[in-house]
């Protein structure tokens, strides 16, 4: 499986919209366009196999299902990770004939992503450093009272930083994607102790990511069961993660309504001169 041009170019420009403010800021751009799981489905649109591009980017998401942007500070670019990233692996794992859906397969494509999210974090920076001179043009029209100009440093002039630091570079890599994937054949062989380890990393990396969403959101130790029930679910009951969904859609609907029957009982008793206090009441 090659790279070629167009489709070079095609993940030049969803790299650009994961993050430029014409396409939404962070919610549509880089919180929509640039997780894995969604730019999965794209690069396998592009590459013409949809089936291998979404199942590496839901292994690659599972790593970065946490991951934010606090103050602009980062670990990992997310569009370097969808668009460079998963490109590459599916030309590994294609030219190396691995299944992508085996161990083998995921381990690779999590641990390349990582590779590349990581070396990502420059152009990230450097996109950020370029803005500041954009920055510096808004804030003289402001002091100028030429406020129609904002609208050219704040829709026009980022895509100037995005195509030196997002553009150029993911064209440039993705096309030589089937170069990469030569040397890791020659210099890298697969029963190598090189080959193994990026394995065992790349198939540990989904727990660092999964650990690092509990600790956003469990607030207290019965946060967990939710999780140990979808865990018993997947790996103890065989359901899919489909069924998982309907099953947990089911007890969200539920929960749902006893928060609302809590709600109106307080409200009445409020109503009444009743004085109701639901802290004593067990969390379900």
């Amino acid at each position: 499986m090659e790279i070629s041009l167009i489709q070079a170019i095609i993940f030049g420009l969803f790299a650009c919209l994961s993050s430029v403010p014409g396409m939404g800021g962070t919610t549509i751009g880089n919180y929509t366009l640039g997780r894995p799981l969604v730019a999965g489905l794209i690069v396998g649109l592009v590459m013409g196999d949809v089936k291998t591009g979404i199942i590496i980017g839901a292994a690659i998401q599972v790593v970065y299902i946490a991951l934010v942007t606090p103050g602009g500070t980062v670990s990992a670019d997310v569009r370097a990770i969808s668009y460079i990233g998963i490109p590459l692996a599916m030309v590994a794992i294609k030219g190396l004939g691995l299944d992508p859906a085996s161990t083998e397969g995921t381990g690779m494509a999590v641990a390349l992503g990582s590779a590349v999210g990581t070396l990502g974090t420059v152009l990230f920076y450097g996109t950020a450093t370029i803005n500041l001179v954009w920055q510096h043009i808004g804030w003289k029209a402001v002091e100028k009272g030429k406020f129609n100009q904002l609208y050219v440093v704040d829709m026009v002039l980022p895509w100037i930083s995005h195509f030196i630091c997002s553009f150029l570079p993911t064209v440039i890599i993705t096309i030589m994607g089937s170069d990469m994937v030569d040397i890791i054949k020659n210099y890298l062989p697969m029963d190598g102790i090189a080959m193994k380890t990026l394995f065992t990393v790349g198939s540990l990396l989904p727990a660092v990511g999964v650990g690092i969403l509990l600790k956003q959101v469990a607030s207290k130790p019965t946060d967990l069961l939710t999780f140990f029930f979808g865990f018993v679910l997947a790996a103890l009951m065989g359901v899919n993660l489909i069924g998982a969904a309907v099953i947990g859609g089911f007890f969200a609907v539920i929960l749902y309504n006893i928060r609302m029957l809590q709600f109106k009982t307080a409200h009445v008793s409020a109503s009444d001169g009743t004085v109701y206090d639901d802290d004593d009441e067990e969390d379900i």
